[in-house]
C-alpha cells in the first residue's frame, strides 16, 4: 500500500474512532487527555531559634529589611496560604526551632516556641542538634506533651504538645537499633501522596553536649535519605522532599534567591541522594539560598523566621512523580498586621516571666557585635563578644580556680550586645545555653595542641586578655587524627599573662562544660585534668557587665598573624 493510502487509512480509522466515542476535541485541554497536574505549595523555615519576638540588631535583618517575629510570621504565612488559592498548602521546617533561643521561650522549655508554630500551622518538621539540647527524653516532652519533669509547667497551664510532628530518619536508639522518632510522614493531597524524610545533621554528637545525645546513634545523611526513599516508592509515593538540618553557603555576592558558587556539606549529601528525592529544605548554616544541585530544588531560608521559601510543586496525578519544582524566598516583613493570637501567646507568657526579663544587670559604652574579624581571608578572627565572654569566664574563676586563662567557642555566642543598658533577658540572649564553667589542667604542649585544632575544625576559640599567639599562614594544619602536628601556630609565640607558655608546664584554663567534652571538634580538651565544675556562664557574664559597667568592646590583638609580628 502507498504512504498516501496508509495516511487516509489512518484518518479513516480515527474518524471512526472519534465518531464511536461520541465526542470531538475542541479545546488543547480535551485533545491532551493527560489529567492535569496536582498543584501543592510547600512553606519552609528552619532555625527559628524561638524568636518569637523580633530579633534585634543584625540578625533582626535580611535583604536590607527588618524581618521576623512569629506575629508577623504567622501573617505572612497565612497570606501566602490564600494566594495559592487551590493549591494544597503544606507547612514544612527544617529543624532548630528551639534551642539557643531568648529568655522568653528558652525560660519556659520552649514551650511557647512550639505552641506558636503550631499556631502558624506547622505540619511536618525534621529535629535539629538543638532540638537535643536537653535531652532525647526531653524531645520526646516536646512532641507528646506533659509538664516538664522538674519545673511543672511553669505557666500554670498543660502543654499539650506539638501540634505538628517531628521527623528524624537518622537519629537512632543504640540500645534497639530503632528510630528515636518517626523517619518519614505521608501527606496525601487530591489522591497523590508526598513523602517527607526528616534529617538531623550527622555530626550532631559533635556539637552538642554529651548528655544531650547519650544512648544515640547518628548515620550519614544521604545514605539514609535513600533508605528510606525506596521504602516510600514501595509504598508508592514518588514525590519526595527531604527536611534536612545541614547546609552550605553560597558566595557573598548571592542574594536569598540565588546560588551563587555554592559550598558546604549539603553539595556532597545532595549529589549523593537517590534521584527520586525531588527536594531537599535545608538548615543549619543560617543562610539563604534557592538552587539546584545534582537536579534537586535545594533551599534554605536563613533564620530566626526572617524567611519563608515558597516552594510550588507540580505532581503528576497518573505517576505521582513531581513534574516541576520551583521556589522563592519570602522576607518576613514587619508592614503586615501582627497575627492577634500571636500576639496573645507572647503577652501571656511575658506577664509569667516578670520583672527578671527586664532587670538592668549592666551598660555598654558602644555596640558590643559577635561578628568575627577576618583572619588571612577568612573569618577564623576574634570576636569583639566573644573576648568579653571568656574575660568573663576569667573573672569568675581566676581566684576560686586559679585560672590564668579562658576559651570561648564562638557557637556559643548568639546575639549582639547593644549600646546601652543591657537587660537580664539581653544578656541570656548572648549566652542561652546555661553551659557551666569547667577549670582544668593543661600543660603547654596540650595548649598548643588546642589551637593548633582550630584549623582543623574551622572554629575559633576567643581567647581572654591574658593570652596572646602569632598565626602563620603559610603554616601546616594538621589532621582530625593528629591536629597536633600542624605549624599554624608560632612555636613560641604563644603567651599568658605576657609570659612565653612552657611547653612541659601546666596552666590552669576555663571552658564550659561543652568544650571540656571535646565539643566542637575541640578533642585535644578532653585531655585536661583535675577538672573542677563551676557557675552557670550566664552567671559569669551578668556579673562581669554588673562589676565592670560600663563595659567597652575588648581591642582584638590576642591574635596575631606573622604579617604583623615579623618572625625574629
Amino acid at each position: 500500500m502507498s504512504i498516501p493510502g496508509m495516511r487516509r487509512a489512518a484518518v479513516g480509522l480515527t474518524a471512526l474512532a472519534v465518531a464511536a466515542l461520541g465526542a470531538v476535541a475542541t479545546t488543547p485541554e480535551q485533545a491532551d487527555a493527560r489529567p492535569k497536574p496536582v498543584d501543592v505549595t510547600l512553606l519552609a523555615l528552619n532555625d527559628f531559634h524561638g524568636n518569637l519576638e523580633p530579633p534585634s540588631g543584625s540578625s533582626g535583618t535580611i535583604a536590607g529589611q527588618t524581618a521576623g517575629g512569629v506575629e508577623y510570621l504567622a501573617t505572612h504565612l497565612a497570606e501566602l496560604r490564600a494566594a495559592a488559592k487551590k493549591k494544597n498548602t503544606i507547612t514544612v521546617a527544617a529543624g532548630d526551632l528551639i534551642g539557643a533561643s531568648p529568655l522568653l521561650s528558652a525560660a519556659f522549655h520552649d514551650e511557647p516556641t512550639i505552641e506558636a508554630l503550631s499556631m502558624a500551622g506547622l505540619d511536618y518538621a525534621s529535629v535539629g542538634n538543638h532540638e537535643f539540647d536537653e535531652g532525647a527524653a526531653e524531645l520526646l516532652r516536646i512532641q507528646n506533651g506533659g509538664c516538664h519533669p522538674v519545673d511543672g509547667c511553669a505557666d500554670g497551664t498543660p502543654y499539650r504538645g506539638a501540634g505538628f510532628k517531628y521527623l528524624s530518619a537518622n537519629a537512632f536508639k543504640t540500645a534497639t537499633g530503632k528510630p528515636l522518632m518517626a523517619p518519614y510522614a505521608i501527606h496525601k493531597v487530591q489522591g497523590v501522596k508526598v513523602g517527607f524524610i526528616g534529617m538531623t545533621l550527622e555530626g550532631t554528637p559533635q556539637i552538642v553536649s554529651q548528655q544531650g545525645v547519650a544512648g544515640l546513634t547518628f548515620t550519614d545523611e544521604a545514605e539514609t535519605a535513600n533508605r528510606y526513599a525506596r521504602e516510600l516508592r514501595h509504598k508508592g509515593v514518588q514525590a519526595i522532599v527531604v527536611l534536612l538540618h545541614e547546609g552550605g553557603a553560597q558566595a557573598a555576592t548571592g542574594g536569598i534567591n540565588d546560588c551563587v558558587g555554592m559550598t558546604g556539606p549539603i553539595v556532597d549529601i545532595a549529589n549523593r541522594m537517590d534521584p527520586s528525592i525531588d527536594v531537599v529544605v535545608s538548615g543549619h548554616t543560617h543562610q539563604a539560598y534557592n538552587c539546584n544541585i545534582n537536579g534537586k530544588l535545594v533551599t534554605s531560608a536563613s533564620s530566626f523566621g526572617r524567611l519563608v521559601t515558597d516552594i510550588d510543586l507540580k505532581i503528576d496525578r497518573r505517576s505521582g512523580d513531581v513534574v516541576s519544582a520551583a521556589a522563592n524566598n519570602v522576607v518576613v516583613t514587619r508592614d503586615v498586621a501582627k497575627d492577634p493570637k500571636q500576639t496573645a501567646l507572647i503577652d501571656r507568657y511575658k506577664t509569667v516571666l516578670g520583672p527578671v526579663a527586664d532587670r538592668q544587670v549592666g551598660e555598654t559604652t558602644e555596640a558590643i557585635t559577635k561578628t568575627q574579624e577576618t583572619l588571612f581571608g577568612t573569618t577564623l578572627g576574634e570576636s569583639p563578644l566573644g573576648n568579653l565572654i571568656a574575660d568573663a569566664q576569667l573573672a569568675a574563676t581566676d581566684d576560686e580556680q586559679n585560672a590564668v586563662a579562658a576559651f570561648m567557642n564562638p557557637g556559643g555566642v548568639r546575639a549582639d550586645l547593644n549600646a546601652g543598658p543591657v537587660t537580664y533577658e539581653e544578656a541570656f540572649t548572648v549566652q542561652p545555653f546555661a553551659n557551666n564553667l569547667v577549670t582544668l589542667d593543661l600543660i603547654g604542649a596540650q595548649l598548643y595542641c588546642v589551637l593548633e585544632q582550630q584549623f582543623v575544625t574551622g572554629r575559633t576559640l576567643y581567647p581572654s586578655s591574658t593570652v596572646g599567639y602569632v598565626v602563620d599562614p603559610a603554616g601546616t594544619t594538621g589532621t582530625a587524627a593528629d591536629p597536633c602536628a600542624g605549624t599554624r601556630v608560632v612555636r613560641g609565640s604563644l603567651t599568658i599573662g605576657g609570659t612565653a607558655v612552657d611547653t612541659a608546664a601546666t596552666y590552669r584554663v576555663t571552658v564550659n562544660n561543652f568544650l571540656a567534652g571535646g565539643g566542637d571538634g575541640f578533642s585535644a580538651l578532653t585531655g585536661g585534668t583535675n577538672q573542677v565544675t563551676g557557675q552557670i556562664d550566664l552567671d559569669a557574664f551578668v556579673a562581669y557587665l554588673t562589676a565592670q559597667s560600663p563595659v567597652s568592646a575588648p581591642t582584638l590583638d590576642r591574635i596575631r598573624t606573622t604579617a604583623e609580628v615579623p618572625a625574629a
